[in-house]
């Protein structure tokens, strides 16, 4: 396929789209669903300043960073700039995800840390891999062969349990189908085919856009991360609505955000992102320059991962 404007704008929308969920749902993040007559809409303030985004997006440029020095991925290089941005003492990160990365920074290699955090806990299946993943899908837009692999990859690095590593694949298979004009519904169903999930995972996303608001837990399970997410991609038609019926779930709002936030940004393209959350969008976590994260760039990472 050849770069054209409308799939670079819905690559880029796939970038900032996911940081704008992020940012939006961090404040609404461990509490109750909101009411339907009182939807959080606007970037708020909570223990971040608002339009802020959190874990989800800092992990997902230390694996665009990664890419963007090494293509194929090297999972050792990526360890490592895990725990580059785990040593600057993020103020928030999973519990999985600490373990893992402790582990790594006091000398293990990535293989000997995450298989003994996932033999300590083998049920382990939290949505820290999928929430970071759409670098890969921008990096491998035009080979659905190389997302895949690279996908799970990723995911293996800290998360190797099935449902994460099958995850991550269908959320950048999902990207890959979008950002070609493929309406959601038909997105989902071939990237499920693509990524071929266990079969519990299979069910749980062909379930979700049939789930009542009421029935979605939005834990921090990859299983009802990717149920929200698909809910809301494919009960909404359009980037703003999805993120907002996503995010006021609560509880991992921030991280269910930051996915359908990828997908709706896929989907509908950056010009879709409200203008007034783009505006307010930054990151707390410095830059190599001392400076700080907004929307150009984050363009900017995404128009590099594109090449």
């Amino acid at each position: 396929m050849i770069m054209n404007d409308d799939v670079r704008e819905r690559l880029r929308g796939a970038a900032v789209g996911a940081a704008i969920g992020d940012a939006l749902g961090m404040p609404l993040e461990f509490g109750r669903a909101i009411p339907l007559d009182h939807l959080v809409r606007t970037m708020q303030a909570n223990r971040l300043p608002a339009g802020t985004f959190t874990d989800d997006t800092e992990m997902a440029l230390a694996l665009a960073d990664s890419l963007l020095e090494h293509r194929p991925l090297d999972a050792g290089n990526l360890a490592g700039h895990f725990v580059e941005w785990y040593r600057a003492g993020p103020p928030d990160i999973g519990i999985h995800t600490r373990d893992v990365l402790g582990r790594i920074a006091r000398g293990a290699t990535w293989q000997v840390a995450v298989q003994a955090v996932q033999e300590a806990r083998p049920d382990s299946a939290s949505n820290g891999s999928v929430m970071r993943c759409w670098p890969v899908a921008l990096a491998h837009w035009n080979d659905l062969t190389a997302l895949l692999a690279a996908s799970r990859l990723q995911s293996q690095v800290t998360h190797p349990h099935d449902d994460c590593v099958a995850g991550c694949a269908f959320v950048n298979a999902a990207i890959y189908h979008l950002v070609r004009g493929v309406p959601p519904q038909l997105a989902v169903a071939r990237a499920v085919d693509d990524a071929d999930p266990p079969a519990a995972l299979h069910q749980v996303i062909e379930a979700a856009p049939r789930k009542q608001r009421s029935e979605l837990p939005n834990s921090g399970w990859v299983r009802h991360t990717l149920e929200s997410a698909v809910w809301g991609l494919l009960t909404t038609d359009s980037f703003e609505e999805a993120v907002v019926q996503v995010v006021n779930l609560g509880n991992d709002a921030d991280t269910a955000g930051a996915v359908v936030g990828a997908l709706a940004g896929a989907a509908y393209g950056l010009d879709a992102v409200p203008a007034t959350w783009r505006a307010v969008l930054r990151g707390e976590w410095p830059l190599r320059s001392g400076e700080r994260w907004d929307e150009a760039r984050l363009v900017g990472v995404a128009d590099r991962l594109v090449g």
